[in-house]
């Protein structure tokens, strides 16, 4: 016997929602899979110029702003970030970066509304959905948030279903900050131990594994399309 959600459940829907934004984040990420190697490298030369450290800052905050749409490796960024900038400012800059993109990915996914909604969970479940996202919506963002991919199918998730911005917003802040907090003092630390490339390359495989390995329960858990 398992404990699977039954096929017509919200919370099977819900699960099944994320996989479908997923798939389709996936497809933004593959050419990262295929080129990661040259793209993290261009990313680190960006912050390894001659700059100063404030137009370090906003580099940083920029790039991790983009991360809802572009395959930035956000936490190798935020990591390489501690590195360069010091935990505090590494800290702000990747909070800002990663609060920014977040906040407009959720806001035009709510622009979006039901039509995104119905797309990602079908118009029989919406209303389910909803009423259960409103309760757990911003547990998913968090429990999420550290995951590659998955942290963007659950912001754009709960947008799409309108959870209240004031529901969103002290969940995203909170883990925004924690994250970019433990990723900054990682750089700082391994780089005073001279090991701070390992530590980027680290910070930038375990989670995209351990993303993998969320699919896969998800997609064990979610029900069988509906045809």
């Amino acid at each position: 016997m398992t404990d699977s959600p039954p096929p017509g459940s919200p919370f099977g829907r819900l699960l099944r929602g994320l996989l479908v934004v997923g798939a389709a984040l996936s497809v933004v990420i593959v050419p990262f899979a295929v080129l990661g190697l040259a793209f993290e490298e261009r990313v680190e030369s960006w912050l390894r110029e001659d700059l100063s450290p404030v137009s370090r800052f906003w580099l940083l905050a920029g790039l991790l702003a983009t991360d809802i749409a572009l395959p930035i490796p956000s936490s190798a960024v935020s990591t390489y970030g501690g590195g360069i900038l010091g935990t505090f400012w590494a800290t702000l800059a990747s909070f800002l970066g990663m609060t920014v993109g977040a906040a407009l990915g959720f806001a035009v996914a709510r622009w979006c509304g039901p039509p995104l909604a119905r797309w990602m969970i079908g118009e029989a479940d919406r209303e389910a959905v909803t009423s259960v996202l409103a309760k757990r919506g911003p547990l998913a963002v968090v429990l999420l948030r550290p995951l590659p991919i998955l942290a963007e199918a659950s912001v754009l998730l709960v947008g799409a279903v309108r959870l209240s911005w004031r529901s969103f917003l002290p969940a995203v802040l909170a883990s925004n900050l924690v994250i970019s907090l433990v990723y900054a003092a990682c750089g700082e630390y391994f780089r005073d131990q001279n090991a701070l490339p390992w530590a980027v390359v680290a910070t930038g495989t375990i989670p995209l594994f351990a993303t993998f390995a969320a699919r896969r329960w998800l997609r064990d858990r979610s029900p069988p399309s509906e045809t």
